[in-house]
């Protein structure tokens, strides 16, 4: 080996990292000048798709009209109700699914329990379980913490 080769692999090394740099910068300069991805604007969703862009939860939530659907809201839902939080809210979620809201007396409900459910029941609806909303454990625990 001759006296240039340490010094050839020298600058090759130099030559790399000024490459390496170059570009890097090239990279993130075109990131500055180029825009940045493209959405659809919402007519043309329409215009394509049919219909506004949905969700299981969001029909869901539209077809339960503002009441406690039995077969698809978590044990949280039930906390408006004074005294069915977090037990009997419990009992009703585990016993599902429910084809009507009566159905939820044929439950181990106490007297006491069925008085209450009877003096809320107006609030309450059954829709079609929906496995996105009922995978796991998320009706009991659905992670939402004071």
């Amino acid at each position: 080996m001759t006296q240039s080769d340490p010094r050839r692999r020298a600058e090759m090394k130099r030559l790399l990292s000024w490459l390496t740099g170059a570009l890097l910068m090239a990279g993130l300069m075109a990131g500055l000048i180029l825009p940045a991805s493209v959405h659809a604007d919402e007519d043309l969703v329409g215009k394509y798709s049919g219909n506004e862009i949905r969700n299981i939860a969001d029909d869901k939530i539209a077809a339960r009209e503002g009441k406690v659907d039995l077969n698809n809201s978590s044990v949280r839902r039930f906390q408006q109700f004074p005294g069915m939080y977090p037990t009997m809210a419990g009992k009703i979620v585990l016993g599902g699914p429910y084809n009507d809201v009566d159905e939820v007396l044929n439950l181990d409900l106490s007297e006491r329990q069925i008085e209450l459910f009877n003096k809320y029941k107006e609030n309450f609806t059954v829709t079609p379980p929906e496995i996105a909303l009922n995978e796991g454990d998320d009706r009991i625990n659905d992670g939402q913490y004071r």
